[in-house]
């Protein structure tokens, strides 16, 4: 037999998806949020006959032989991440919706580059369309409706779907509304819609309908009585049934007092059936039995360790078999992590990999990925780190249970924005981190000593000196021409006034601790910065954006003096 095919919705933030999906099953979902179900993962199904009702003329050329459609909808779309089976995703298909008039938001890229990575075909719904000025809603045919359009409102619907076609193509996907598309195994069909007037809603679903028909129809094939496959998409307490799971049916039966196991990151869980749910028109009716596709609530004993993105088994028989085809199932979503690197958290195993993987790709090196909010334990580790740019812990949808102010927190409810966010830290904190790294490096200068200057023969030597390059500081060690060690600057007058540094070209006094004037130095002595070997090598990476040319330059001429004395020195 065929199953429904499953259509999952995306959007950004308020472009409509809800309202979308209520419109076509004439439910009020997005109005009554505060407190309902409706805040959890819903599926809906859409049987044949509602289809084709609400489609009227426009499958007359089309003989569908689907029983329907699951819809799935989700406060946001990264539950799609968890939405996955063994080798794949759920989802046969999906709807992308945008605002027509706000065109792709940083969320809509999420969505596009994931359904790209899934290889999900899906289609856009340019809804809104109602709120483009001037626009008049009569009830026709969407196509009609837009060519009655006054010119200035045909001319500006036409310039929002261009917008649309030209984010998909910077995107690396071809475009075009509907009834334009010459080859839907290439092109992204544009459906323009209106949740609130319905217009275009029926030509949405045709377009669906007749794709689910025409490429997925041998997918859909599946024996309904078999062992039910599914996974789970939210972990909820319910009034009055305790805990319970979402859990979307792509495969096989499912019954009351079923034994079923889920899997999770250890040993699975063994649990029974006790009560099976469907939404009907928002709300809970209790079932017997539920055949694939189908989007359940189920009511079982031990649900404490179950959590979203984790496969669940119908195993009345077979229950070591279906034990290794769990594990085989998460083993394909287990995540790699180094031995050193940034915690990771997220809400569901699915987001926690798309966050994981999105992070590699940016070569960001993890630690420790883990499912649950940002904890006391997820901070001290973090903070053992030695390397201060991985003294980091990221949240994707998770709380933060522990603040902390020597640990970076990043947690957002857009996993690119988490990427981005910290790409800019870690390029910001390594320029701050390698800044004062230089400031704490002896840096090349030298000093002529001026004649008629010497104030003071010794306890300290005091003598007058010209900046000849770079800068000198207070702290600094001294040596020769010649490269012997002599002592350390240890402070510096400018008139009469005591100065932390002289920049090249000034005239002070310095005061030299440990040597006599006209033994160890005379007037005229050009003295040098005395550059550890190490300080040396850090230099060389760093003179380019730090040094000036002739600072350059005298770290060359210092570092040929030093290998007069020793020929390996700063090699």
């Amino acid at each position: 037999m065929i199953r429904q095919p499953i259509c999952v919705l995306l959007a950004h933030v308020d472009h409509g998806k809800t309202s979308i999906l209520d419109s076509i099953r004439n439910t009020s979902v997005a109005d009554k949020e505060a407190g309902g179900i409706t805040q959890n993962i819903t599926a809906h199904s859409i049987e044949l006959n509602k289809i084709q009702e609400t489609c009227g003329d426009l499958l007359k050329n089309i003989n569908l032989t689907i029983p329907g459609i699951l819809f799935i909808d989700s406060p946001g779309h990264e539950a799609f991440t968890t939405l996955r089976k063994r080798g794949g995703n759920i989802a046969d298909i999906a709807i992308l919706v945008i605002d027509i008039n706000e065109g792709a938001k940083p969320q809509t890229l999420e969505a596009i580059e994931i359904l790209k990575n899934s290889k999900t075909p899906f289609v856009i719904a340019a809804n809104k369309i109602d709120r483009v000025g001037g626009f008049n809603s009569n009830k026709k045919p969407i196509l009609q409706n837009i060519k009655e359009q006054q010119e200035f409102v045909l001319a500006d619907i036409e310039t929002k779907l261009y917008k649309i076609v030209q984010t998909l193509h910077e995107q690396g996907l071809q475009s075009e509304r509907f009834d334009r598309v010459k080859d839907h195994t290439k092109q992204v069909a544009i459906i323009p819609c209106s949740a609130k007037t319905k217009d275009g809603l029926p030509e949405l679903l045709m377009v669906v309908s007749g794709l689910a028909q025409k490429f997925l129809e041998q997918s859909l094939e599946t024996d309904l009585e078999k062992p039910a496959k599914g996974t789970i998409l939210e972990v909820t307490e319910e009034k009055g049934i305790g805990k319970t799971l979402d859990v979307v049916i792509y495969d096989g039966k499912i019954k009351q007092n079923d034994t079923i196991l889920i899997g999770t990151l250890n040993e699975p869980i063994k649990t029974k059936v006790k009560c099976l749910f469907k939404y009907e028109k928002s709300k809970l009716k209790e079932q017997k039995e539920v055949h694939a596709s189908a989007g359940i609530k189920i009511s079982a004993p031990d649900l404490d360790e179950a959590i979203p993105g984790m496969p669940i088994r119908v195993a009345n028989k077979k229950e070591n078999e279906i034990i290794k085809e769990l594990q085989q199932e998460i083993d394909e979503v287990t995540i790699d992590t180094d031995n050193e690197g940034i915690i990771a958290k997220a809400d569901t195993l699915g987001s926690l990999e798309a966050l994981v993987s999105l992070l590699k790709d940016k070569e960001v090196k993890i630690k420790k990925a883990a499912i649950g909010n940002i904890t006391k334990t997820d901070i001290a580790e973090a903070s053992s780190n030695e390397d201060p740019l991985n003294q980091i812990v990221v949240g994707f949808n998770v709380k933060i249970l522990e603040e902390s102010k020597d640990v970076r927190i990043i947690t957002n409810e857009v996993v690119y924005k988490i990427v981005d966010d910290i790409v800019e830290y870690k390029e910001k904190k390594s320029k701050e981190l390698e800044s004062k790294e230089f400031e704490n490096l002896v840096k090349p200068f030298k000093l002529k000593i001026m004649p008629g200057c010497m104030f003071r023969q010794l306890n300290p030597a005091i003598v007058g000196v010209d900046v000849l390059i770079g800068t000198a500081r207070a702290g600094t060690p001294l040596m020769t021409s010649e490269g012997k060690k002599l002592t350390e600057l240890k402070e510096i007058q400018d008139n009469k006034e005591t100065v932390s540094e002289a920049k090249q070209g000034k005239e002070v006094a310095i005061s030299l601790p440990n040597v006599t004037c006209g033994r160890q130095i005379k007037e005229n002595d050009v003295l040098y910065s005395n550059i550890p070997q190490e300080d040396f090598k850090k230099l060389k990476k760093l003179m380019k954006k730090y040094l000036n040319e002739s600072e350059v330059q005298l770290l060359k001429e210092i570092a040929k003096i030093k290998r007069n004395v020793n020929p390996t020195w700063g090699m």
